[in-house]
C-alpha cells in the first residue's frame, strides 16, 4: 500500500489512554474465567450454566452473543454498501424474533423436554444416528460459518487504532485475540460466558447509544440522505430494487435467516436452554426482539455515516474508491481499493474523542470475545455431547463428566486454531453476511426441517429426518468460489439467496417424502404439540405479519421509505436505550442468583463425593 495512503489511515484519535482501556479490559475478563472455574462440576454446568439464568441475565447473554464484533463489522460493511435499503433486514430480524417469543415456536418445547443441545433432541426424538449426524453438520455449518470472525473482529481493530494494514499488526492481533479467548472459555464454560455476556452488554449497550449520537452529530443527518441520494439514487432507500443490492428474493432470504437466527441457530438457542424455565424463554424472546433489531440497525447506521464522510473526504474516496464510485467490475492495474470492511472503524476513529474511542474499542473487543466464546462453547459441546459420546456409548465406554469437559476444551482449542488458519487464508468476494448466511445455511436448512418436523408432525421419521440433515450440504453450492465456478461452468447465474432459498425448499421436500416412503416401524416418540391453541398462534401470527405487510405496502405505494427507515431507527434506538437501562439494572440481581444456586450446587455435589 502507498506511504500516503498509509499515512491517511493512520491518522486517529487513538491515544495512549486508549490503548491502557484497551488493554486493562480484556485482562479484568481473564479474571472472571478464572474465578467461576471453580463452579465448574459437570458438563450441565459448563455448557449451560446450571440451567439458572433469569429473565435480564439471559436477555444480556443472548444479546452480548448476538451482537458480536462480527455483526457489527458486517453490518456496517451491508450499510456502507447497500445504504439505508439495509434496514430491511434489522426489521426482518425484530419481527421475526418477537413472533418466535409470542408463539414459542421451536424452542419453548426443546427448553421444556431439558436438552443441552439440538442434536440431543434429534436423539430423543429419532434415533442415535440422527443425533451423531445432526452434531456433524451443526458443527460444520456453525465453524465455517465463524471462519473468518477473527480476522474481521482484527481489521476493526487494526483500522480504528491507524495500526500498519498492509503489515504485521493483523496477524498478530489475531494471534493475540484468539489466545486470550481460548483461555477463560476453556476455564470458565457457560458461565464464564454469560457473566462476560452481561458485562459487554452493559459497555457496548451505552457504547452503541453515545457512538451513534456522536455519528449523527459529525455528518448531519440532513447531510445523511442528501448523500445516500445523490450517490445511490433510489437503491439506497428502497430494497425491493433488483438493480440494487438486494431485490425480494433477497428479501425473502432475509425473512428466513431472522427466523433461523432466534429461534434455530445454536449459539441463540442455547440461551434460551439455559433459562430458569419454558416461560420466561418466550418473555426473553419477546424482550430481545428489540436488541436482534438494533444489532443490525445501529451498524447499517455507522456504515451509512462512513461512506457519507469517505465520500465527502478527497483523499479517503480515493482509497476506498480510486477508479470513482460505483467502483467498476475490474480496477487497472495500478489501482487498489481499500476494502470496505475498513470504512467504519477508519470512520471511528476519526470521528470519536480520545477516551470514547477506547471504551467504544473496549466494548467491541468484549463483543468479539463474547462471540467466540459462545460459538466455541457451543460447537465444541455438540461434537463432545452428540458426536463422540454417543460413539464411545455404543462401544460400551461411556464418558464421565470429567473426560467430557476436557475433551470439550480440547476441541475448543482446535477449532480456535481452524479460525485463525481460515481467516489467514480464505479469499471469497462475497459480502461477510452473505458469506455467514450461507455457511450457516449447510446446518440450518436442513435442521430447520427436522425440528419443524420433528417437534409439530408425528410421522416425520428417522429417515426423513438424517436424509433432510444431508441435504443442508447442498447450500455449499452458494458459497462465492463455489459458485462462481459453477456460474462459469454451467454458464447459468446463480445467487447466495436463490441457493438458500432453493435448499430449504429441498430439505423440507426431502424430509417429507423421507418420512412417508421410509416410516418408523414403531413410534417411540410422538411429536410435540403447543400447548396454546393453534388458532391463537395463528391469529397472532397474522396479526404481526398483516400490519407489517399493511405498513409496506403503503411505502412502497407512495415511495416513503425515507419516512419509514427514519421512524424505524428513532424507534429501535429508543426502545434499546430503555431496555439496555432495565438490563443492567435486573441482570446484576440475576448474577448474584445465579452465583448463590452455582454454589448450593457445588456444595451439594462435595458433599455426594465425601459421603
Amino acid at each position: 500500500m502507498p506511504p500516503e495512503t498509509e499515512a491517511v489511515l493512520r491518522q486517529t484519535n487513538f491515544s495512549a489512554v486508549d490503548w491502557a482501556i484497551v488493554i486493562i479490559y480484556p485482562c479484568f475478563t481473564l479474571l472472571i474465567g478464572l474465578y467461576v472455574r471453580k463452579f465448574i462440576t459437570n458438563m450441565k454446568g459448563f455448557v449451560t450454566a446450571g440451567q439458572g439464568l433469569g429473565l435480564w441475565l439471559g436477555i444480556a447473554t443472548m444479546t452480548g452473543t448476538e451482537l458480536g464484533l462480527i455483526t457489527v463489522m458486517y453490518s456496517a460493511e451491508k450499510g456502507f454498501n447497500g445504504g439505508f435499503a439495509a434496514f430491511h433486514i434489522a426489521l426482518a430480524a425484530g419481527i421475526s424474533t418477537l413472533l418466535v417469543g409470542m408463539t414459542g415456536f421451536l424452542v419453548y418445547r426443546l427448553r421444556e423436554m431439558q436438552v443441552l443441545t439440538i442434536p440431543e433432541f434429534y436423539g430423543k426424538r429419532f434415533d442415535k444416528k440422527t443425533r451423531i449426524l445432526g452434531g456433524l453438520m451443526l458443527a460444520l455449518g456453525g465453524i465455517l460459518n465463524m471462519g473468518l470472525f477473527l480476522k474481521v473482529g482484527s481489521m476493526f481493530i487494526v483500522g480504528i487504532t491507524g495500526l500498519s494494514i498492509s503489515s504485521w499488526a493483523l496477524p498478530l492481533t489475531m494471534i493475540s485475540l484468539i489466545s486470550l479467548v481460548l483461555i477463560y472459555t476453556c476455564l470458565g464454560g457457560m458461565i464464564s460466558v454469560v457473566l462476560s455476556d452481561y458485562v459487554q452488554f452493559v459497555v457496548l449497550s451505552f457504547g452503541l447509544l453515545i457512538t451513534t449520537y456522536l455519528a449523527l452529530a459529525n455528518v448531519g443527518w440532513e447531510n445523511i440522505l442528501q448523500t445516500v441520494q445523490n450517490e445511490m439514487g433510489s437503491k439506497g432507500f428502497d430494497p425491493t430494487i433488483s438493480e440494487g443490492e438486494f431485490g425480494w428474493r433477497y428479501i425473502i432470504w432475509m425473512v428466513f435467516l431472522g427466523l433461523v437466527s432466534c429461534g434455530i441457530w445454536p449459539t441463540a438457542v442455547a440461551r434460551a436452554l439455559a433459562m430458569e424455565s419454558p416461560a420466561l424463554v418466550k418473555r426473553q424472546y419477546m424482550l430481545a426482539s428489540v436488541s436482534y433489531m438494533i444489532r443490525f440497525l445501529i451498524p447499517y447506521f455507522w456504515g451509512i455515516c462512513a461512506f457519507v464522510f469517505i465520500m465527502q473526504s478527497d483523499s479517503l474516496r480515493n482509497i476506498f474508491y480510486p477508479a470513482g464510485y460505483p467502483a467498476p467490475e475490474q480496477l487497472l492495474d495500478d489501482q487498489v481499493a481499500l476494502d470496505g470492511l475498513y470504512a467504519m472503524p477508519v470512520f471511528l476513529g476519526k470521528i470519536l474523542p480520545a477516551g470514547i474511542i477506547g471504551i467504544i474499542t473496549a466494548g467491541m473487543i468484549a463483543a468479539f470475545m463474547s462471540t467466540h466464546d459462545s460459538y466455541l462453547l457451543c460447537w465444541s459441546s455438540v461434537l463432545t455431547q452428540d458426536v463422540v459420546a454417543p460413539i464411545c456409548e455404543s462401544l460400551g465406554h461411556p464418558l464421565g463428566n470429567k473426560t467430557r469437559v476436557n475433551l470439550s476444551r480440547f476441541f475448543i482449542v482446535s477449532i480456535g486454531l481452524y479460525v485463525l488458519y481460515w481467516g489467514l487464508i480464505y479469499q471469497g468476494k462475497d459480502d461477510i453476511w452473505d458469506y455467514m448466511a450461507i455457511t450457516g445455511a449447510i446446518y440450518f436448512t436442513g435442521a430447520f426441517a427436522v425440528l419443524l418436523g420433528g417437534l409439530y408432525w408425528e410421522r416425520a421419521s428417522s429417515a426423513g429426518a438424517f436424509l433432510a440433515l444431508l441435504s443442508g450440504l447442498i447450500a455449499i453450492v452458494g458459497l462465492g468460489p463455489v459458485r462462481e465456478r459453477i456460474s462459469d461452468s454451467l454458464d447459468i447465474s446463480l445467487s447466495s439467496a436463490g441457493v438458500g432459498l432453493f435448499s430449504i425448499g429441498f430439505s423440507l421436500v426431502v424430509l417429507i417424502l423421507g418420512s412417508l416412503l421410509i416410516p418408523d416401524q414403531r413410534t417411540t416418540h410422538r411429536a410435540v404439540r403447543l400447548k396454546r391453541a393453534p388458532t391463537k398462534i395463528g391469529i397472532s401470527v397474522l396479526l404481526v405479519v398483516a400490519l407489517t405487510g399493511g405498513i409496506l405496502f403503503v411505502v412502497a405505494q407512495y415511495n416513503a421509505w425515507k419516512l419509514l427507515w427514519t421512524f424505524v431507527l428513532i424507534l429501535g434506538v429508543v426502545l434499546f436505550a430503555l431496555l439496555a437501562i432495565t438490563v443492567t439494572v435486573g441482570g446484576a440481581s440475576d448474577v448474584i442468583k445465579l452465583f448463590r444456586q452455582l454454589e448450593v450446587e457445588r456444595q451439594e455435589e462435595q458433599d455426594e463425593k465425601s459421603s
